[in-house]
């Protein structure tokens, strides 16, 4: 390959085949990039963003101008009336996810989830099958949990939602945007808009709300911008362009975000008080690159679907289908693979290439997880990262990439331990 790097002839072969079937995708997604990049820039620019912007507050945080423009700055750019974006104190996605719920949701609501079973580490916020029972979870708070599978051809179930969705004690209608630890397919922002339509049309008490996890920048639009009247996403993913160290976002209408301001600290206080800490100036730097960030994970993610299925797997999405979001699911059959692609991946990161990932029991899951992650912040997915279950079907989910030659690099490198150890 180079003198840095060396790898077999057959995944050289198949990754040159692989470029070349995927250069148009390669190309649409340039033009993405530079798409959702001018927004963002007109939004700084209509903020008037300037240096004393990143300027650090202590204590109560009272009269942080910096961190006020960068809620009005979010709102901008995701079309919605308001937004809060905390680096300290939303600590990841699933707890971004949690001060939505608990701001919203009341005794005796419904909570009513559209998209199949979420992702496993909400399931004890939630309560699903008793898990955190006693902790506080919705379920603890007498806030009912239902949900809406798919149907058997991977498509929103647009008739049931209808009908479920009338019910006048549904409060929330909660649709995940990526697809977690399963094969369905992502959800689009036009998918999200019909679902918003057909709710908001049979129950006008009914919030719809959108995990934007993995989704942020994939389209020209964002959830908030086709009816959802919330949602929420994680700043160590998409929205955090791999330079804000912590922190999550919440983007939606103005009563919404004031409700979940109580829960982000307590009734009275809301948005008022929470220091920034010396953190303003990487989130906005972070916000500011999310969108070419974004590209080049999308661009690795395009390649490694492609290069993949040249080599015999089933992949989805496949190369040539559109995305929104930035996860790359590989069938790979057996734990044997799945270990060797992350293992192999690990060797191709900046950080801690010389670790050997092995199956841990990681908090929140039920399997054994193994996950290559060689990252500058520590569990961020939107560098380069792959993580997987040891459970069936053995796929493993792949995410980031902090610019494509490395991100292309890593894929190659989890490839050809594959090849090395003759598990194809």
């Amino acid at each position: 390959m180079n003198e840095f790097f060396t790898v077999s002839d057959k995944v050289k072969e198949k990754s040159e085949a692989a470029l070349k079937r995927v250069a148009d995708k390669l190309s649409e997604t340039d033009s993405l990039g530079e798409y959702n990049m001018q927004k963002v820039l007109g939004a700084f620019i209509k903020n008037r963003v300037d240096a004393t912007d990143f300027n650090s507050s202590t204590g109560y945080g009272y009269g942080d101008s910096g961190r006020e423009k960068a809620d009005r700055l979010v709102a901008d750019i995701f079309g919605c009336e308001d937004a809060i974006i905390r680096a300290g104190l939303l600590a990841c996605g699933t707890h971004t996810l949690g001060v939505v719920l608990f701001g919203i949701l009341r005794p005796g609501d419904t909570m009513l989830c559209v998209s199949g079973t979420p992702y496993d580490t909400i399931h004890p916020v939630i309560g699903i099958g008793g898990k955190g029972n006693g902790m506080g979870t919705l379920a603890d708070l007498g806030i009912k949990y239902e949900q809406v599978d798919l149907t058997e051809d991977d498509e929103l179930d647009y008739r049931q939602i209808e009908k479920r969705a009338a019910d006048e004690k549904v409060r929330m209608v909660y649709l995940q945007r990526s697809r977690g630890y399963s094969l369905r397919h992502s959800l689009s922002v036009g998918e999200i808009g019909r679902v918003c339509d057909i709710v908001h049309a049979v129950n006008k008490n009914a919030v719809v709300m959108v995990d934007n996890c993995y989704g942020e920048f994939t389209e020209k639009k964002e959830p908030t911008e086709v009816g959802a009247d919330i949602m929420a996403g994680s700043l160590i993913k998409n929205a955090g362009g791999g330079i804000a160290s912590s922190g999550g976002y919440i983007a939606g209408r103005k009563d919404l975000i004031e409700l979940c301001s109580y829960r982000l600290t307590v009734p009275g206080l809301g948005r008022e008080v929470g220091a920034s800490l010396g953190q303003n100036k990487s989130l906005y730097f972070g916000l500011f690159n999310a969108p070419v960030v974004v590209r080049e994970a999308l661009k690795t993610a395009v390649f490694a679907s492609a290069l993949f299925e040249e080599l015999g797997f089933k992949v989805t999405p496949r190369p040539e289908e559109d995305r929104h979001d930035i996860i790359q699911a590989i069938c790979l059959e057996n734990e044997e693979r799945l270990t060797a692609f992350c293992q192999g991946m690990q060797k191709g990161a900046p950080v801690d290439s010389y670790v050997v990932p092995e199956p841990w029991d990681m908090p929140g899951y039920d399997s054994k997880v193994i996950m290559s992650a060689g990252a500058f912040t520590s569990g961020s997915s939107i560098e380069l990262s792959a993580d997987a279950p040891l459970r069936e079907p053995y796929a493993v989910w792949m995410q980031g990439g902090l610019n494509f030659p490395c991100g292309k690099l890593g894929v190659m490198l989890a490839a050809e331990e594959i090849i090395r150890r003759n598990l194809i």
